[in-house]
């Protein structure tokens, strides 16, 4: 059984994405942090692993692509409350990010997407599934 999960990125300047997410209220996990990597603790089982390019490398002999014109993956995580999506799009915001697309209200889930200084897009949302539509 899967227990964890370790998103791998690249980004441009360490120090500044380091600088980013812990603006959004995450923290570092020192132990896995050097001048090559930083481990973003998004919650007790989510982790961002930041790597500078060189280092990210050494993981694949694929060309590192630019997340600015292109996008692989949207990273979607999921809060509690409309309020919890709003707070954390609007720190990442005052951090330097910007908007992916407009916030998205469904009725039964609420969403917003914020660009991280490389480009990597995070989407945040919530969902209330007593309100999803019935099929």
């Amino acid at each position: 059984m899967i227990n964890q999960i370790f998103v791998n990125l690249p980004v441009q300047d360490l120090n500044k994405s380091k600088e980013f997410f812990t603006k959004l209220g995450f923290s570092i996990n020192e132990q896995f942090t050097d001048e090559t990597a930083a481990c973003v603790v998004i919650s007790e089982t989510i982790y961002a692993m930041l790597l500078t390019h060189d280092k990210f490398k050494m993981f694949t002999p694929k060309g590192i692509s630019d997340a600015t014109k292109s996008t692989e993956v949207l990273t979607a995580l999921s809060v509690n409350s409309k309020e919890e999506v709003d707070k954390i799009m609007e720190a990442a915001l005052a951090a330097g990010g910007t908007e992916a697309r407009p916030a998205e209200d469904l009725g039964f889930m609420y969403g917003r997407a914020f660009n991280d200084p490389d480009g990597h897009i995070w989407e945040v949302f919530c969902m209330d599934m007593s309100q999803m539509p019935q099929s």
